[in-house]
């Protein structure tokens, strides 16, 4: 059985929570206090890549906000963040190399957290990346390679990951 070996287990590599605000400034600013106040960790600010004038977004001007997190800190962060969704995901929340991502509509919907008029509300985007271990093979410096493809992590293999660690009903 495949499962038997402990390269084959998946784990989660890291969880992005990111607030997109199109424009800097002070709403910027206090969706960086709430990705904080969530999360436990500074937020880095997202940087816009192409000018758009109908957004009236400019190239290099900062326009969200992200936090990276990783081990521990990503399990209870997916907990409380699957908790907001009553755990329940659609399928097509999941991509074709296993991970998923979703959105929260608005942050204060995390258990303890109480509306703020000063701040407002923001809705973000949680996207999990999920992997086996022997994918520093694609990272390394020196002889860096593909991950073989028997050893990637398929669509329905992340479904049932997430179905038996964090007890997620997946909605076709």
């Amino acid at each position: 059985m495949k499962s038997d070996n402990p390269m084959r287990q998946i784990r989660i590599e890291k969880v992005t929570v990111n607030i997109g605000v199109g424009e800097g400034g002070e709403r910027l600013r206090k969706a960086e206090k709430v990705l904080e106040m969530l999360t436990g960790q500074k937020p880095v600010q997202t940087i816009a890549k192409v000018t758009n004038r109908d957004f009236g977004i400019r190239k290099g001007l900062p326009i969200g906000c992200k936090v990276t997190l990783r081990k521990q800190k990503a399990i209870d962060f997916l907990k409380k963040a699957l908790w907001v969704r009553d755990f329940k995901l659609p399928a097509w929340s999941f991509d074709e190399e296993g991970n998923f991502s979703f959105g929260i509509a608005e942050h204060t919907d995390f258990e303890g957290v109480k509306y703020d008029p000063e701040i407002g509300i923001f809705g973000m985007d949680v996207c999990v990346t999920l992997e086996r271990k022997g994918y520093r093979i694609k990272r390394r410096k020196r002889a860096k390679t593909k991950v073989p493809r028997k050893h990637r992590i398929t669509r329905e293999e992340a479904m049932e990951f997430v179905k038996k660690e964090f007890n997620v009903e997946v909605i076709e």
